[in-house]
């Protein structure tokens, strides 16, 4: 596992790893509109021309706002392009509630465990 893009105020921690050709980008901390620049530098397709497949682990992740929202957004969007796709694994209880507030859950796919969205 390596860390990638910290955010400087260190209100937002990221590290990505790699199982069976599928990039693992796990969010830890608070995911708002002062960090979410970091999140989407995050989770962007890498350009090695493979079709990005992408796990985001927000096991740890506290609080995410609206900003949040724009990124998961913008990282899927940009996965599908790419013919690639993300999910979402192990949001905790408040995290997955805004998922499901604003109907994230129903256009990226939102599973309870990293392992889950790694086999499905």
């Amino acid at each position: 596992m390596t860390d990638a893009h910290p955010d400087p105020r260190g209100q937002l921690t990221v590290s990505e790893s790699t199982v069976a050709g599928i990039r693992v980008v796990a969010l830890r901390g608070e995911l708002d509109h002062t960090t979410r620049d970091v999140a989407r530098r995050a989770l962007a397709p890498t350009a090695d021309g493979a079709a990005p497949r992408t796990v985001a682990d927000l096991t740890r992740l506290t609080f995410m706002d609206s900003a949040g929202i724009n990124a998961l957004i913008a990282a899927y969007r940009a996965s599908a392009d790419a013919q690639g796709w993300l999910r979402v694994a192990g949001a905790q209880p408040a995290v997955l509630r805004v998922l499901q507030l604003v109907g994230i859950d129903a256009l990226i796919p939102c599973l309870p465990t990293v392992r889950d969205a790694l086999e499905n």
